[in-house]
């Protein structure tokens, strides 16, 4: 055993930071890329249970850097070592990968898969292509950096890994996982270093409130893209206010998930903006500010100008739409209507019931038949009969004398005699 391995079994070989597990199929790998150190677990499957560490090292054995950071200028080439530790319990042959520095949609850093090639830093490495580690021992992998002359200035960020492929019957006969574990490497090179972030796709969209009585919100997507050549994170503050001002409310978010993007990349990112009225036409300001990431190199790092920070603006329109309201005035309109024509329709009826009313009596009045006539009494003119001779007066005709009686009988119903009835004459 080599006074290396022996001095970081005695140290326990597990210097302090975060376990990660790696697994994926064939073409689907997971890097875990840790500040100090991280541990790799094969799987339940995995014969005596592979489990590995990376970080950085001195010659002799993990030392507790985070992270590598470098600065070198253009063609200067970078010496130091990486430590692999085999936690498990049978030794392990692991491959030494190298490649550029990604971040995940998630925002962790990580870098690019095995079947990629290099196109920034990750190919400037010189390191042995793989490492024997007995079960329970550490071994310390010297690696150099060599920086291309035609290089540009600013941040060239890559990871060096230690990986270990292992078969798994849980995925099927013929189908590898391949674990992998490693350190991130930092890279500035010193130059005239642009920080500079564009702001795209951004997009406001407007959701009420069920209660007509609360305001609702403004949901802000947008894509932050650094496209210049510094490392940098992005102060973000959102403002969103109705027409003449109205629910104007600014959200500062800080670094809040754009806490650091290298050169190359993008990030999306969304935020709420609450207490908008639904009034019309809302406007939302988003202002992005790059900020430098600090970096832990001893030899210090560029500095950056604080007037190369310039804020970018982008400015959208979204229609805050009262749905809800509209909606309780079109139920209110259809209730009056309702109750109007409700009452329409009954008049309607009442005056349909009353004309028909008056039609069937005055029919009924049309058909009734004419009341009969009563009999007339027969009128006989009175006779003046010849006074007797010497008197000189016309006595009347007892015989041309009518009897009342009769005429009143009829009037009244009773039976009228053939004739006159005369007064008895006196003798």
């Amino acid at each position: 055993m080599s006074k290396d391995m022996k001095k970081a079994r005695e140290s326990g070989g597990r210097p302090p930071g975060r376990l990660r597990r790696g697994l994926a199929g064939v073409g689907a790998l997971t890097l875990a890329l840790l500040g100090a150190v991280g541990t790799a677990h094969a799987g339940e499957q995995d014969p005596g249970d592979i489990r590995f560490s990376v970080s950085t090292a001195s010659p002799d054995g993990p030392d507790d850097r985070r992270i590598f950071d470098f600065v070198a200028e253009p063609g200067a080439q970078i010496q130091d070592q990486v430590a692999v530790s085999n936690h498990g319990a049978v030794p392990v042959t692991f491959a030494m990968v190298t490649n550029d520095g990604i971040f995940t949609p998630m925002g962790n850093f990580d870098i690019r898969t095995s079947d990629q090639e290099p196109q920034d830093s990750g190919g400037w490495f010189e390191v042995q292509p793989t490492v024997d580690v007995p079960a329970g021992e550490t071994v310390v992998v010297p690696f150099t950096i060599t920086v291309p002359e035609n290089v540009t200035p600013g941040d060239h960020p890559a990871g060096i890994v230690a990986t270990v492929t292992t078969a798994s019957s849980a995925a099927g006969p013929g189908v590898g996982v391949e674990s992998r574990v490693g350190v991130r490497v930092n890279l500035r090179v010193p130059g005239e270093v642009v920080p500079s972030i564009a702001l795209d796709r951004v997009t406001a969209t407007y959701t009420p409130s069920w209660n007509p009585f609360a305001p609702g919100d403004v949901r802000v997507a947008y894509e932050v893209t650094n496209d210049g050549n510094l490392t940098v994170g992005a102060e973000q503050s959102v403002r969103s206010s109705g027409v003449f001002g109205i629910g104007d409310t600014t959200v500062d978010r800080g670094v809040e998930g754009v806490e650091e993007l290298i050169p190359g990349t993008s990030r999306t990112t969304t935020v709420t903006v609450a207490g908008i009225w639904p009034v019309g036409p809302v406007t939302t300001e988003v202002v992005v500010t790059p900020t430098p990431v600090s970096t832990d190199t001893a030899a210090g790092a560029t500095d950056v100008p604080t007037a190369d920070l310039a804020p970018v603006v982008v400015s959208v329109t979204t229609w805050a739409i009262p749905w809800v309201h509209l909606l309780l005035v079109a139920v209110a309109v259809l209730v009056v209507l309702g109750v109007r024509d409700n009452r329409k329709r009954r008049k309607q009826r009442l005056e349909a019931l009353l004309a028909k009313a008056r039609a069937e009596g005055l029919a009924a009045a049309t058909a009734r038949p004419a009341p009969a006539a009563a009999p007339t009494a027969p009128t006989t003119a009175p006779t003046t009969a010849a006074s007797p001779a010497g008197t000189g007066a016309a006595e009347p005709d007892p015989a041309a004398v009518v009897d009342p009686a009769p005429a009143a009988v009829a009037a009244t119903g009773g039976d009228v005699p053939d004739g006159p009835r005369a007064a008895p004459s006196g003798g």
